[in-house]
C-alpha cells in the first residue's frame, strides 16, 4: 500500500500506524533525478508485499517542517518507522535487492 503524506498528515499517517505496522518513508523531491529511480521500485516492492508495510512518500520541497526534524540532508533518503520511531535507514537510490534486503530485516524485527 503506498499513500502520499505531507507535514499536517505525517503524525497520523506515519508515527501512528508505525505502531501497528511497519511503515517506510520515502523523502523526496520532483526534480531529484536519483529519487524518480528509487520511487517506482518502492512502489514494485510495496504491491509485490501486499500490506506487510505500508509506503508513505514525502515531498521535500512542499513539507520542509517533516524535512527539517528528520534531517533530511540529501535525497532520496528512506526511513523505517516502527512504534513511532525510526528503526532504520538508507540514502541513495538502492538496487531492488538491497532495498528488498532491508525491508525484510526491518519487517521481521
Amino acid at each position: 500500500m503506498k499513500i502520499e503524506v505531507d507535514d499536517d498528515s505525517f503524525e497520523k499517517e506515519v508515527i501512528q500506524k508505525s505502531n501497528e505496522v511497519l511503515v517506510v518513508v520515502d523523502f523526496w523531491a520532483p526534480w531529484c533525478m536519483p529519487c524518480r529511480v528509487l520511487g517506482p521500485v518502492l512502489e514494485k516492492i510495496a504491491d509485490e508485499y501486499d500490506g506487510k508495510f505500508l509506503l508513505a512518500k514525502i515531498n521535500v520541497q512542499e513539507n520542509t517542517m517533516v524535512a527539517d526534524k528528520y534531517q533530511i540532508l540529501s535525497i532520496p533518503n528512506v526511513k523505517f518507522f516502527r512504534n513511532g520511531g525510526v528503526v532504520d535507514e538508507f540514502v541513495g537510490a538502492m538496487p531492488e535487492q538491497i532495498v528488498k534486503q532491508y525491508i525484510d530485516k526491518n519487517i521481521n524485527k
